[in-house]
């Protein structure tokens, strides 16, 4: 009689998956969590009825914030439906001419001069491919309007508010010799934009018109490109993605989907640029730092020297050092001297 083949040993208990607690998590960590790194669920379920299913549900579900969504290329075609919804209704209350195009829309306002009276009269912004506007939706009115044919010239400004703040202000020159100063929520992005969409007027300084105020941006020192930011958290550091710019006001870092810049660095509050060898996404084997009165700013880019070299001078302009020397000599070439 042939001998039995051995018996196959058998599989080892696998323990099943049992939930876990642990008393000191919150729920902001968890939707911190979730949002931030995402959650994929996998899901089974069986519907029966004395023992006979009747319903099978499978679920394959991804939750995550939206900023790790379009990181992974999800939901775009979801977001770029949105956004340009958004741009066709921006411009509610403003009447667009036949092709004519929004380009941006903000809270803004208009400084009334005249013999009789003076002062800022609220309103919006509005800036398409054709004009610059400020409008004020109740009671309807346009409370300035010119077309950017005649823009002449544009200047940022810094005026000294009522409460001792410092504002910026943005005064644009038509050709004809009139001329305006308007308050926008982000004079610089207005100023930046205006200037795209009017390739015809000058960047002009505000010292250059007589008037004090902040300089305009010094192109030979500024950059801005795509830059990968540390951002503090309270579960810990994590790089984002998003858009650098570096001018004669700082350094300024804002990721797409957020409203404001979640870095806002001034030429005085830059105290030291080095470059450290750390873990980035960028896949350089160096990262950007920056000494702040407030701790380290870590920065990685796929092109340090276009940063490192305006950083640098940044830094030295607020240290006293001459020209492109920062106090502790360093490569603009992405890698520390040796």
């Amino acid at each position: 009689m042939p001998d039995r083949a051995p018996a196959a040993p058998a599989a080892p208990a696998v323990p099943s998956l049992q939930p876990t607690r642990d008393p000191r998590v919150t729920l902001d960590d968890l939707l911190e969590v979730v949002l931030n790194k995402g959650a994929v669920l996998h899901l089974d379920l069986i519907i029966a009825v004395a023992d006979i299913p009747l319903i099978g549900v499978n679920v394959r579900a991804a939750i995550a914030g939206m900023e790790t969504m379009l990181e992974y290329g999800m939901l775009r075609q979801w977001d770029e439906a949105t956004r340009a919804w958004a741009e066709r209704s921006g411009s509610r209350g403003l009447e667009l001419r036949d092709g004519e195009r929004l380009i941006t829309r903000m809270f803004g306002g208009h400084r009334l001069t005249g013999e009789v009276c003076s002062g800022w009269r609220p309103g919006s912004v509005h800036l398409t491919d054709r004009r610059l506007v400020v409008l004020r939706r109740e009671p309807r009115e346009v409370l300035w309007e010119a077309e950017l044919a005649a823009l002449e010239s544009a200047a940022l400004e810094t005026e000294r508010a009522v409460g001792g703040e410092d504002r910026t202000r943005l005064r644009v020159r038509l050709r004809d010799g009139g001329e305006a100063l308007l308050s926008a929520a982000e004079p610089e992005r207005l100023h930046r934009e205006l200037l795209e969409q009017a390739p015809g007027a000058q960047a002009l300084a505000a010292a250059d018109g007589g008037r004090g105020g902040t300089a305009g941006p010094a192109e030979k020192d500024g950059h801005e490109g795509h830059l990968w930011y540390h951002e503090p958290r309270r579960g810990g550091a994590m790089w984002r993605g998003g858009r650098g710019r570096l001018d004669a006001g700082g350094l300024s870092w804002k990721s797409p989907v957020d409203a404001r810049p979640a870095l806002v660095l001034a030429p005085g509050d830059l105290l030291g640029v080095r470059l450290e060898e750390r873990d980035n996404p960028a896949g350089s084997p160096y990262t950007l730092v920056l000494d702040t009165p407030g701790g380290e700013v870590a920065l990685a880019a796929d092109t340090l020297p276009d940063w490192t070299g305006p950083l640098h001078r940044m830094a030295a302009g607020g240290t006293g050092q001459e020209d492109g020397e920062p106090p502790e000599r360093r490569r603009d070439d992405g890698g520390p001297h040796r």
